[in-house]
């Protein structure tokens, strides 16, 4: 295997409608003095074999984001598309828009606390399995229940994982898998998902519990704290 990082081409999907925060669009809410998607294209702009990023946003978002393209880190990004009706035709309209890359690196653009080791295990495992995704040991005892709140059995949780992104893909497989199930990936909640549903092998690498993605206004008090003690402790 070629242990040589290969170039990567990124899609951050940013085209969500924010619904669960109850107020603004949470990737414009202000993190440590930058809007919320700043510090997460940052974060990817950081990755060393990074060859090209492109951010999917809403109407809104591609509004906002063009009166700021010059300056950093909008400045980094490549291409501005626009979002689909649900977060796979997103990814797909960012895989049209992206370039031939061996590896595609998927990132939630609501997940800005992402460690560039994280990502850089991410590429890794992709070049060794073709597919795979961040993901940590689930905590909580998990139970299945039926429509009237019953439950009908607990999971075993030492075979559960939590998905998060980023997802990072050999480019020509993820590909691949969007062509192959079609519109069935709008049923999908993440790209993994649309690989497993193609036939292909999906594998994992270790996450972090810090990455959180922001969907309601609890998600944001505990990632404006994370922002913070990681700022002390650079300045230490």
């Amino acid at each position: 295997m070629d242990d040589r990082p290969a170039a990567v081409g990124a899609i951050i999907v940013a085209a969500g409608s924010s619904r669960r925060m109850g107020g603004p669009d949470k990737l414009w809410i202000d993190l440590g003095g930058r809007p919320l998607l700043a510090r997460t294209i940052a974060a990817i702009a950081a990755l060393p074999p990074l060859a090209e990023l492109v951010v999917v946003g809403s109407p809104e978002t591609l509004r906002r984001a063009a009166e700021l393209i010059g300056d950093p880190p909008w400045s980094r990004v490549d291409r501005w598309v626009a979002g689909g009706a649900t977060r796979q035709d997103s990814v797909f309209c960012g895989l049209e828009a992206l370039g031939p890359h061996p590896i595609i690196l998927v990132h939630d653009g609501a997940r800005p606390l992402v460690r560039r080791e994280t990502l850089e295990r991410g590429v890794v495992a992709a070049q060794a399995h073709g597919a795979a995704l961040a993901a940590i040991p689930v905590t909580d005892t998990t139970k299945v229940v039926d429509q009237d709140g019953r439950v009908r059995s607990t999971l075993d949780r030492t075979a559960l994982l939590a998905a998060q992104t980023p997802q990072v893909f050999a480019g020509p497989l993820l590909r691949q898998a969007y062509e192959r199930i079609g519109v069935a990936r709008a049923g999908c909640t993440d790209d993994a998902a649309v690989v497993e549903l193609a036939g292909l092998p999906v594998y994992t690498f270790p996450g972090e519990r810090d990455n959180l993605k922001v969907s309601t206004q609890a998600d944001l008090a505990l990632v404006r704290a994370l922002w913070a003690a990681r700022m002390e402790d650079e300045d230490e």
